[in-house]
């Protein structure tokens, strides 16, 4: 079942480097009494997430953060040694934004937002979205219906939407 605005998000154990390696992030820590924001696709270093995806969310930061949004999280089927290369590689990280491992697809076929498709080599990963969480109850929903746009799910849709 996919969530929706009003659902309450599921918790999870998420990764990321921390000082000393690979570390468990509790998502229900980061959520709690917080506005947050929370972007999911498909993967690392694929072309249209690295092009414009997280860049839509780079450009919105200054405007997200206006808006009184406390965190902006970019969640992937990666481990976290690719999603903390990656933040470094795109400007992520600089901007401010925390990138999330979700190695095992728990958390993203918990939301209902699991895909794969054999023929690209994914296998289990996360279709795009992006969400508006207010202490972890779900105020803004904005699943991407196609694949290859990332407009609804975008930076600028979510400022829009705030």
């Amino acid at each position: 079942m996919t969530i929706g605005v009003g659902d309450r998000l599921p918790g999870a154990n998420l990764m990321r480097m921390g000082a000393e390696g690979p570390e468990k992030v509790a998502l229900e820590e980061i959520l709690a009494g917080r506005r947050v924001v929370i972007f999911g696709l498909p993967g690392a270093y694929t072309g249209l997430c690295s092009t414009a995806h997280v860049p839509s969310f780079i450009r919105s930061m200054e405007a997200l953060r206006a808006k009184g949004v406390d965190e902006v999280l970019c969640i992937a089927v990666n481990d976290p040694f690719v999603m903390r290369a990656w933040g470094e590689t795109t400007g992520a990280a600089e901007a401010g934004i925390t990138l999330l491992g979700d190695p095992g697809c728990e958390w993203v076929s918990a939301i209902g937002m699991e895909f794969s498709n054999p023929d690209r080599g994914f296998i289990r990963r996360c279709k795009r979205f992006a969400l508006m969480a207010e202490d972890g109850v779900v105020m803004v929903w904005h699943p991407e219906e196609g694949t290859g746009t990332c407009d609804i799910s975008g930076g600028e849709s979510m400022v829009e939407a705030l």
